[in-house]
């Protein structure tokens, strides 16, 4: 991998996967619902839409709540096998997703996968893609607690140091379309990028919204670290609010 010009703010990017990469939501969705069903249960538009970007332990404690009779760790491997199976089918690409990866991977930006999705999920995804983007994967089955907790964000950046000792979190910007992903990420101190999908995000100043990946460039990703805390959200919902929930 090329190294990073020596004057450019950005030294890593930090994505998280599902909705952000891989539009894997409405696998997830048809798992939940053929297990909640076949338990005995019934389970809504509404009920998933908790679920998007939880960890995968609260979001089998909701299912158990909707009346699937397992235990925690069953409900996580019967979802994730089945998701894993549908993805070796077809892998949802979000739009921009591959693109960005690979200018990051040619400007020499570092990379890192940070995911509630467990490790047989990711490496998945991450081997499905053309080059090994990817230095580092954080996942659901790596951190104590889960997004919207900023420890998997902190792991990553923690993960990343081992190799630039110099690297700190003023060097980092996010990728995430939930609410528990942008919460974990700016609770982290790292720069946010909110690209919302199945959930709309609200405006706030602590994060920029974009509406899609789809011809963001280094350069974009530069830009906002370069305008700084203040002027980045704000920037960001200039460009991007009027179209956040389509």
């Amino acid at each position: 991998m090329p190294s990073p010009a020596d004057n450019s703010p950005l030294k890593a990017v930090l994505w998280d996967m599902d909705g952000t990469i891989v539009d894997t939501e409405p696998y997830w969705i048809a798992a939940e619902r053929a297990l909640v069903e076949a338990h005995g249960g019934t389970w809504s538009h509404e009920q998933a839409m908790q679920l998007v970007g939880q960890s995968l332990t609260f979001s089998a404690g909701l299912l158990q709540q909707a009346g699937v009779d397992l235990e925690i760790r069953d409900i996580i491997d019967t979802l994730t096998g089945a998701v894993i199976s549908s993805v070796q089918r077809q892998v949802p690409w979000r739009p921009g997703a591959r693109e960005l990866l690979e200018e990051l991977h040619l400007a020499g930006v570092r990379c890192a996968l940070v995911t509630m999705s467990e490790g047989p999920l990711a490496r998945q995804v991450v081997a499905s893609l053309p080059r090994p983007y990817f230095e580092v994967l954080v996942t659901g089955d790596t951190v104590t607690q889960g997004k919207p907790h900023p420890e998997a964000y902190l792991t990553a950046v923690e993960w990343l140091q081992e190799a630039d000792p110099d690297l700190a979190l003023h060097h980092c910007i996010a990728l995430e379309d939930s609410v528990p992903g942008v919460t974990a990420a700016v609770a982290s101190g790292v720069a946010t990028v909110a690209v919302p999908h199945i959930v709309p995000l609200p405006e706030d100043e602590r994060y920029t919204l974009w509406n899609s990946l789809a011809g963001r460039t280094v350069t974009d990703l530069e830009s906002l670290l370069l305008a700084g805390p203040a002027l980045r959200g704000r920037a960001g919902h200039a460009a991007s609010w009027g179209t956040a929930g389509d």
